[in-house]
């Protein structure tokens, strides 16, 4: 019998305990789950640092953790050295990701905005472009990057995508390196942040980066909060160089109420709803993750410690 410990917040017990099962019947696992097993009869762990388990070192016969969440950035501290890692990427975490980038996009695309905020009785009938004539960039050609990506050229938009490691995806423009992002930034018009949070990808927008956009440029950050530079974010937006930004991550979360950012002008803040693990399309990925830890096949979304994801 396999014995998975289930490590994530104890009041997600409740749901995945039985979708797990469901998965390991469905897989033909021969696996009993408990959130209570003894550290030294653990054989795989289903994590989240918002549960009870901080110390992995009792745990002995331990064969691979299992993330819950889709950044691993306060996971891999806590994993030994060699010890398998997967970080979650779920169909219903990467649906719910790409519609509210869509949506995002679709509402600076198309001017929403000033619809909704200047309802002053004056009729000034400005169609927007079309999508083939607006220029998106995707920073961070993950699964959730990819997803958005292909969403957005789909629609028709001009797409292109950076990333520290070149990639190739139909329909979009794909850079990396230094030179890649100038290229990638020079014309984006919207420029949505999708990247890891690893110290090679800090203030990955900060006072230089954002010098290369085009002005007026709109910045859409469902990644990570620690990916912008605030205080330039802030200057950018006050110069006129930015035109606004969405922010749904913040370095500090919840956002402090006196942070500058709530009473911009130029600012929406949304409270870190883009998209999150759905419990049922999660049990999948784990269940099928220790299937094929037991039958010695390849893991999926093993993380690579050299790049941080």
């Amino acid at each position: 019998m396999i014995n998975v410990l289930f490590a994530g917040h104890p009041d997600a017990w409740p749901v995945y305990e039985p979708l797990l099962k469901a998965e390991f019947t469905r897989l033909g696992v021969d696996a009993g789950l408990s959130n209570k097993f003894p550290p030294e009869d653990v054989d795989y762990i289903v994590y989240a640092p918002s549960g009870p388990v901080s110390d992995l070192t009792p745990f002995t016969r331990l064969k691979a953790v299992l993330s819950l969440w889709a950044g691993v950035e306060k996971i891999v501290p806590v994993v030994p050295a060699g010890m398998p890692l997967t970080r979650m990427v779920d169909a219903g975490l990467e649906r719910g990701m790409t519609e509210w980038v869509v949506g995002h996009t679709l509402r600076y695309h198309l001017g929403m905005d000033a619809h909704i905020l200047r309802q002053n009785g004056r009729w000034e009938p400005k169609a927007p472009p079309l999508a083939k004539d607006r220029n998106v960039t995707v920073m961070g050609l993950g699964a959730l990057g990819t997803a958005s990506a292909l969403a957005l050229a789909a629609l028709g938009f001009q797409v292109s995508g950076w990333s520290r490691t070149q990639k190739e995806i139909a329909g979009v423009t794909c850079h990396s390196g230094a030179d890649g992002l100038k290229a990638a930034l020079a014309q984006a018009e919207i420029v949505i942040l999708l990247l890891p949070d690893t110290p090679a990808t800090e203030n990955a927008l900060n006072a230089d980066t954002l010098a290369l956009l085009p002005a007026g440029a709109k910045i859409i950050n469902p990644g990570r909060g620690p990916l912008i530079d605030d205080a330039a974010l802030l200057a950018a937006l006050n110069s006129g160089q930015i035109g606004h930004a969405t922010l749904d991550v913040f370095r500090i979360e919840p956002l402090p109420p006196e942070h500058p950012y709530w009473a911009h002008p130029n600012v929406t803040v949304t409270p870190h709803i883009a998209s999150e693990t759905r419990e049922s399309t999660a049990a999948e990925v784990i269940a099928e993750n220790i299937r094929r830890a037991e039958a010695g096949e390849p893991l999926l979304h093993l993380v690579d410690r050299s790049l941080g994801y």
